[in-house]
């Protein structure tokens, strides 16, 4: 049976990137001794306010169909909370409600590349931006994001990639997986670039309030001489702890909201009305959750840092924000895929390799933040010996 273009260009592009990840997994059911540190799971429940906002809507009968772009009191919300944080106007027009970031992604994406077209993206990146851009039938241009310049993207390394075919810069700041939050500054320069070529800036802000530090957040919707070709995607997932409810967003021009909305509604047809009463309180309230993750992962990383340092040839560099740090284990004389591979076999630890998420992190390794501090310390021991039966001389 024939299958259409758009299977063929995701072929590669599913679950294969979390290979280790599944394999670790099936070990731990089978019985082995497996500290999981592949996968960015919140490591607290979702505030018990939002579980009953949602079921007390379901029971008031929230429970009918959704508007396309949204129910409007959660539109509104959100462009009160983004006029907020800008210092300028925007409306619920400029607003489209989706289930989670990835499905805002695909439709924006979607939106504003199609075949031919060309996509700049920051490697590393999220396993799934190579797999939303290509749906589009668009390709994805890999720009290095250097170690030496904290894993932030550069201007001078995007403007070295950009053709006559470039149609948008997709950006994360925060970032998974290295935790770098792009400055002023560099949003400035890379907004200059988009200004000169004619491209959109589409910006995944989902770790935005999990900033461990006072490490300011800056989006490109906060330039006015960017907002007409900036669109900004987030969701509840990561700072409110809820990534299986799936509510998202997107934020941009309401000509651009106006004229995704067909495809939105041919997709989708709008969320479900409970879970949007339930992502309006979280919006309005605030977050209860994300200080006290910020403050766990951020002691969790410094303390992977230090002993990782003292003790081993394995070097992290501290994540500026979100839930993983990188880890470079090159000092072991392995990259990053056969590391990885070697440390689940032979040390029961199970971390993402770094080339999952793009060439450039061919040495490194990502593990999660998100588990208990006795787990943190456990993967440690398990990291220092392992690296130390590697290296000692045969």
């Amino acid at each position: 049976m024939r299958t259409t273009a758009i299977t063929n260009r995701l072929r590669d592009l599913g679950g294969a990137k979390w290979g280790l990840h599944f394999r670790a997994v099936r070990l731990a059911a089978q019985g082995h001794d497996i500290v999981q540190l592949t996968i960015g799971e919140p490591d607290t429940p979702p505030p018990a306010t939002l579980i009953d906002a949602a079921s007390d809507a379901m029971r008031a009968g929230r429970t009918t169909y959704s508007k396309g772009e949204g129910e409007d009191g959660l539109r509104d919300a959100l462009a009160k909370r983004y006029a907020a944080r800008i210092g300028r106007a925007v409306t619920p027009d400029q607003i489209m409600c989706f289930p989670g970031t990835q499905t805002a992604l695909f439709t924006v994406l979607m939106g504003i590349a199609e075949a031919g077209d060309e996509v700049l993206v920051g490697d590393p990146m999220y396993a799934t931006y190579e797999g939303v851009v290509r749906a589009s039938g668009a390709n994805v241009v890999p720009v290095p994001l250097r170690a030496e310049n904290g894993f932030r993207l550069n201007a001078d390394d995007l403007a070295a990639r950009i053709t006559p075919r470039s149609r948008a810069i997709l950006i994360n700041t925060p970032h998974n997986p290295t935790g770098a939050v792009l400055s002023a500054e560099d949003i400035a320069a890379l907004g200059r670039l988009a200004r000169a070529h004619d491209l959109w800036i589409v910006s995944d802000e989902v770790y935005d309030e999990l900033i461990h530090d006072d490490t300011p957040f800056v989006s490109p919707l906060s330039f006015p001489e960017l907002a007409k070709r900036t669109i900004v995607v987030s969701s509840i997932s990561k700072s409110h702890a809820a990534p299986g409810f799936r509510s998202g967003w997107c934020v941009g021009p309401e000509a651009f909201t106006a004229a995704l909305l067909p495809l939105s509604e041919t997709m989708l047809f709008g969320n479900q009305p409970f879970i949007a009463d339930m992502t309006e309180k979280a919006i309005r309230d605030g977050s209860q959750v994300a200080p006290g993750m910020r403050e766990r992962y951020a002691a969790r990383a410094a303390y992977l840092a230090d002993r990782l340092a003292a003790e081993s040839p394995l070097r992290v560099l501290p994540p500026s924000a979100g839930m993983f740090a990188m880890i470079n284990v090159a000092g072991t004389g392995m990259d990053g895929e056969a590391y990885a591979n070697h440390l689940l076999d032979h040390a029961g630890v199970a971390v993402m390799p770094g080339a999952s998420f793009g060439a450039t992190l061919k040495d490194w390794v990502r593990l999660a933040l998100t588990v208990p501090d006795a787990d943190i310390a456990r993967a440690c021991d398990r990291m220092v010996a392992h690296a130390a039966a590697l290296t000692q001389p045969a």
